[in-house]
């Protein structure tokens, strides 16, 4: 049924799907910007502290020493 050739052609675009399902599941569930309960935590973003790490991946910070630089709302 399927030609040799063709199934390397499957495996790369099924671990190519899961992969983007994957990232986009990432940024719906961790991303700050994103808000399921609107009565209770309308706004997410105004919650993270100095030190909350809300990017998917960082080189060269450490957010454990960062300092906050803003005034409190």
């Amino acid at each position: 049924f399927l030609r040799q050739i063709s199934i390397p052609l499957f495996v790369f675009i099924g671990t190519g799907g899961t992969g983007a399902a994957l990232y986009v599941l990432c940024l719906a569930l961790f991303n700050p910007d994103v808000s399921w309960d609107r009565k209770n935590n309308p706004e997410p973003w105004n919650k993270l502290g100095p030190n909350d790490q809300y990017k998917f991946y960082s080189v060269n910070v450490d957010y454990s020493k960062l300092k906050k630089e803003g005034p409190d709302f």
